[in-house]
């Protein structure tokens, strides 16, 4: 008890400390409210610390440092840069789409004043907030009207519900799809109000199928594009042509969920093929869905195109002001979709474009310049190699298809995991978190994603 009343008498009393030199530049900084709370918290931290282990805390000379250290710790934003090395260009647990430089100017530019969101500068009246990137999605798609949500899960129900509520929608059972989050087009149907008839079988379905189907009750015939897995082989489906020729002889309109929903025919430069909404309208499908933040490169989104009169029943829906975008996400899906009327650059202007397209020559160049200061800090305990490697492209789109690609790998010397391990989180502690994946016992740092080749190193050595 002597001991512990001898180190508790070296604590010091918060007042003297906030008169110490030490502290006038963490008080500038966080202000007395922030530096006392936390004061606080540590003394009692301090005094268990002296219970349990009969000593001070190893920060008792230095308390200014100590406060300093925490309250910056508790600055750092949940939402924080890394580089993405895992191979996954739309990483959905990394944000997907990075935004282009346009689209990052006009969200900063409605953050700052007032925005004309629901005001007609013509009429002097409000306006509708989709009016504007309606036209423009008009323009690309050939549609006769569009609609914008927050995402392609809250498009998708809300096509539903103002087509659909209380009557049939047939889907073939090969469609029936689950993507992240445990998102399933019965559930979904289901909350929409919606019955599901299904038809066919998982790999094979007949038009005759949707004939059959089809009867009194019957608002919709519905295609989901299975952008996230493929099936291969005995298979069969009917395309969106040959469904809008039977929905126009049973006067059933055809929608589709279309996912990914790219813009230009990725086959021009070397990516599989990935079908169009423009496509599908010029087919005669009646809506088409899919979402801004894949393909499309822009900002999470779900756009709904299609023909006016149901587009204006989904605008019409009470779930529609649940579920609308706000002026940030359409400043930045207006800035990214104006890329897309300048083809000739979107390469260079769209990320998602520019990463999906990036040379593999031109990635392995950069590892072999990465490789020697690797080496240096880790060649102790690691194998460190340039290896060839495919990436893929993530977020449900393409599954099966992957990039040429080169990585930086790491294998342990000593071929404990625990090695492995304890380098994966050193690189996540870097001052902007490095995350790859490990496979075969190596980790690989695939570098098609990275370009900031001067702002990694800086992150490594520190």
């Amino acid at each position: 008890m002597t001991t512990h009343r001898t180190l508790y008498s070296q604590l010091p009393a918060i007042d003297k400390l906030l008169r110490d030199t030490s502290f006038c530049e963490v008080l500038r900084n966080f202000g007395h409210s922030q530096v006392v709370n936390t004061l606080r918290t540590m003394l009692e931290t301090a005094r268990e610390h002296i219970r349990t282990q009969e000593q001070l805390p190893d920060w008792n000379d230095d308390w200014a440092a100590q406060v300093q250290a925490r309250l910056e710790s508790g600055l750092r934003s949940a939402l924080q840069p890394v580089f993405n090395l895992t191979g996954t260009v739309l990483h959905t647990n990394l944000g997907r789409a990075l935004q282009s430089e346009a689209a990052i100017e006009a969200v900063t530019q409605v953050m700052r004043t007032p925005v004309t969101l629901e005001y007609d500068l013509d009429g002097a009246e409000r306006g509708h907030r989709d009016k504007a990137l309606a036209s423009l999605l008009c323009e690309l798609t050939g549609a006769e009207d569009a609609c914008i949500v927050n995402n392609n899960a809250a498009a998708v129900l809300l096509m539903l519900a103002a087509c659909a509520s209380g009557e049939e929608v047939v889907v073939s059972r090969g469609e029936l799809v689950e993507i992240g989050g445990a998102f399933r087009i019965p559930d979904v149907m289901r909350q929409a109000g919606c019955q599901l008839v299904e038809v066919g079988t998982t790999n094979r379905t007949h038009l005759k199928d949707y004939r059959q189907a089809a009867g009194e009750n019957t608002a919709l015939l519905m295609k989901v594009h299975t952008s996230n897995y493929q099936i291969a082989g005995f298979t069969k489906a009917v395309d969106e042509a040959e469904l809008v020729e039977l929905g126009n002889e049973l006067n059933i309109p055809v929608v589709t969920d279309l996912g990914s929903g790219s813009l230009v025919d990725l086959s021009q430069w070397g990516l599989p093929e990935e079908p169009m909404p423009q496509q599908l309208i010029a087919a005669g499908v009646s809506l088409v869905s899919f979402s801004g933040d894949k393909l499309l490169g822009g900002p999470q989104a779900g756009i709904i195109v299609g023909k006016k009169e149901l587009i204006a029943r989904i605008q019409q829906h009470p779930l529609k002001r649940a579920l609308r975008a706000d002026k940030m996400t359409l400043a930045a899906l207006e800035a990214t979709l104006r890329l897309y009327q300048h083809p000739e650059t979107l390469v260079e202007r769209l990320p998602t474009l520019r990463l999906l397209t990036r040379d593999a020559s031109e990635i392995t160049d950069l590892a072999q310049r990465l490789l020697p200061a690797f080496e240096g800090k880790y060649g102790e305990q690691f194998t460190v190699c340039v290896e060839p490697c495919l990436s893929q492209i993530g977020s449900g789109s393409l599954p099966v298809d992957r990039l040429p690609s080169s990585a930086l790998t790491f294998t342990p010397k000593d071929g404990r995991g625990t090695t492995l391990n304890t380098l994966v989180e050193n690189l996540r502690d870097s001052s902007t978190p490095i995350i790859g994946r490990i496979n075969d016992g190596r980790l690989w740092l695939d570098l098609r994603c990275l370009e900031d080749e001067a702002g990694f190193m800086e992150s490594l050595n520190r």
